[in-house]
């Protein structure tokens, strides 16, 4: 293969140069990520042999702008790996991935070029830097240090093998769990069975065993399967079966079973947090987030604790009073009974059925009111291309336009599970933004990947209420990068903190459950009839129903998140004990035997949340904070949205995240704004 028929060699001849993926083959890859690392070395080598005093010019921003031809692979390679994967491409990965962090290591550990960064660094008061200039000469910095610059050779090469298996083993912890969500299925071939569920559970159902070409109905372990079933199954014995293989997966004695590797990874992150002078891995991570420590955070943990503990208690006892009404006073309610009998009791309270809600929240309109909601709040438009192409027929490609109609990104939604996509919703770039030397404005390529209900062959994609607050959530995080506007594209977009991160996704679901937004697009998708007032009222009635519960649970994964990461010495116990010990403050129904999170647990053990899953918590409470402005101006008061657009959704990491939230809010954040939303004060 030549240069020429590589399409990463060249530039990209597609609309605003965006990837062409109708034109890259598995065969690509490779040849293209060795020549990334063989040009990115050519470009550190000149970095280190320049004879010239270093510069932040001749050594940080050369640095900054180096390895263009790796990121433009890896960043397809490994988002391909999350929404459209194979084993062909995992093989790629897997064989790749060992030399990718040894080239990582190359850089962060060299020596003559972190000399040069840190003269610069040690002069950085007497260089007369833009505040944009000194943020990335501190990153920069800090980067190095934080990767074992200052380490001893020793200690060097032990960093290299060390962060070498952490690569690997990451990428195996993620294949495992995606082939065990694949591998299962339930299949059911008598009608009584199906009692309980609804129409578009058993319709949905009945298309994935037709695909399959197996008889009945076929329910998987991918969340538009799983948590209907688990919601309206009248069949107790299936809920448990259904419930037991999600909660066991990689626990099985198979070439899945991640039990070993959760150990591993907890240790290597140990031993890597150790080696660079801390005391563990939490220390390491939270001294570069807004929580700064770990005391901080069990802090924010502990509040949450006893703010909604007594609340969802009293959640639980409502919700078996009911199953005991139905069932007996014997009756004993267990996790696979939970989802069953509280949608029972949601539709007692409210009379609010979330599958009635389901035929307004038909996908192409919803996708219309969140679109519509950005363009009421700033102006901004979307149309499809159908000239750039998608790695997936299922994807859809926009260009966003900005009021004054200049353009302003490319999003790419792709909205269905499939065999290929890992589970869950996420928004990842394939371009970040930046600026040039000439002051040309590089605009981003942004993507909202989601596992949302999939049409049938008589329906259209019909949403849950939660999918449609997923939606919202992701293209916060879309409106995060759409909106970057800063000189490096190390720092804008989504790159910030990990517990600020989630500022801009969390405060879009607050619209989720206000009247005026719903009013835009909710419309039966046979009578195109609005959603009657009664329904949205109950649904804005409804919106606390089970929160301290709801609390609870997120609560729990951060006291596991933070058991594991806070470990000062090697793990080699029993993972599922260690687990059940860790969060058993914040669990209030019984725990099974043989069940384990942590194997599946991806966002901590092969995602960016170790040691910051508690962040989703943290920003709740900035967003509870920070929609009270909206709320008490008006939920489409552009003059609000702007102040957040330029303070915080413009800035990415430029400024620390406390300065940018203070510029908008005019004050540091309290968690009184959230419990009142959540109705736990008044």
């Amino acid at each position: 293969m030549t240069f020429m028929e590589n399409p990463f060699f060249t530039p990209y001849h597609t609309p605003h140069a965006t990837v062409p993926f109708d034109r890259i083959t598995l065969a690509d890859y490779e040849p293209a990520i060795r020549e990334g690392m063989r040009r990115e070395n050519e470009e550190i080598k000149a970095i280190t042999d320049n004879p010239q005093e270093p510069t932040f010019d001749n050594t940080v921003k050369a640095l900054e702008q180096s390895g263009e031809l790796l990121d433009r692979v890896t960043t397809v390679l490994f988002n391909l790996m999350s929404a459209e994967t194979s084993d062909d491409l995992e093989a790629i990965a897997e064989k790749l991935m060992p030399e990718l962090s040894e080239h990582s290591n190359d850089i962060n550990l060299n020596a003559r070029l972190f000399q040069r960064i840190k003269h610069v660094y040690e002069k950085r008061d007497r260089l007369n830097l833009t505040h944009e200039e000194y943020r990335l000469l501190e990153k920069t910095y800090d980067g190095f240090v934080r990767n074992g610059a200052n380490l001893s050779d020793t200690d060097k090469e032990t960093f290299r093998k060390l962060s070498t298996e952490l690569s690997t083993l990451t990428l195996r912890f993620s294949q495992n769990h995606l082939k065990e969500t694949n591998n299962y299925e339930l299949q059911l071939t008598q009608e009584e069975d199906l009692k309980g569920l609804p129409e578009s559970a058993v319709e949905a159902a009945a298309h994935t065993a037709k695909e399959r070409g197996k008889n009945g109905w076929i329910f998987t372990l991918q969340a538009p399967s799983y948590v209907p079933f688990m919601k309206y199954c009248d069949n107790r014995q299936l809920r448990r079966q259904l419930y037991l293989a999600y909660n066991t997966q990689c626990t099985h004695d198979n070439e899945q079973n991640n039990l070993d590797i959760v150990k591993r990874l907890v240790n290597l992150r140990m031993q890597i947090a150790q080696l660079l002078g801390f005391a563990n891995f939490a220390d390491y991570v939270l001294r570069k987030r807004m929580a700064e420590d770990s005391q901080h955070v069990y802090r924010l943990l502990d509040q949450l604790l006893e703010a909604y503990t007594p609340t969802a208690h009293k959640e639980i006892e409502e919700v078996t009073a009911l199953a005991h009404a139905l069932e007996g006073k014997h009756f004993e309610l267990m996790p696979w009974d939970f989802s069953y009998y509280s949608e029972k009791l949601r539709k007692e309270k409210f009379d609010l059925d979330e599958e009635a809600l389901r035929p307004y929240f038909e996908l192409s309109q919803v996708k219309s009111g969140v679109f519509g909601l950005a363009t009421r709040l700033y102006g901004i438009t979307f149309k499809e291309n159908k000239d750039i192409p998608v790695y997936h027929p299922d994807v859809k490609a926009y260009e966003v336009y900005d009021k004054d109609g200049s353009f302003l990104a490319v999003l790419y939604t792709d909205f269905h599970p499939r065999a290929g996509k890992k589970s869950g919703a996420w928004m990842t770039s394939y371009k970040e933004q930046w600026i040039d030397d000439n002051g040309t404005n590089s605009r981003p390529h942004v993507s909202v990947t989601m596992n949302f209900t999939k049409p049938t062959p008589d329906k259209p994609a019909l949403l849950t209420f939660s999918e449609v607050t997923t939606f919202l959530h992701e293209f916060g995080h879309a409106l995060h990068g759409i909106f970057a506007n800063t000189r490096f594209k190390s720092m804008s977009g989504t790159n910030v903190y990990w517990d600020f991160v989630e500022l801009p996704s969390q405060i879009m679901e607050n619209f989720a459950i206000e009247k005026e937004f719903l009013n835009t697009f909710a419309r039966h998708y046979q009578t195109h009839e609005p959603l009657p007032e009664e329904l949205v009222k109950r649904i804005i009635d409804a919106a606390n129903f089970n929160v301290a519960y709801a609390c609870l649970r997120q609560v729990s994964f951060g006291l596991l998140d933070m058991a594991w990461y806070t470990c000062h010495t090697a793990f080699d116990g029993d993972v599922r004990a260690y687990e059940k010990e860790a969060w058993k403050r914040a669990q209030i129904l019984p725990q099974i035997a043989g069940t384990c999170m942590s194997v599946q647990f991806g966002h901590i053990m092969s995602g960016g949340y170790a040691a910051g899953y508690y962040s989703y918590k943290w920003a709740e409470v900035l967003d509870a904070d920070a929609f009270s402005v909206f709320k008490e101006k008006g939920i489409f008061n552009t003059e609000v949205a702007q102040s957040f657009r330029d303070n915080i959704l413009s800035k990415g990491g430029t400024e620390h995240p406390m300065v940018l939230y203070k510029r908008f809010r005019g004050q540091e954040p309290a968690i009184d704004a959230l419990l009142k939303r959540n109705g736990i004060i008044k």
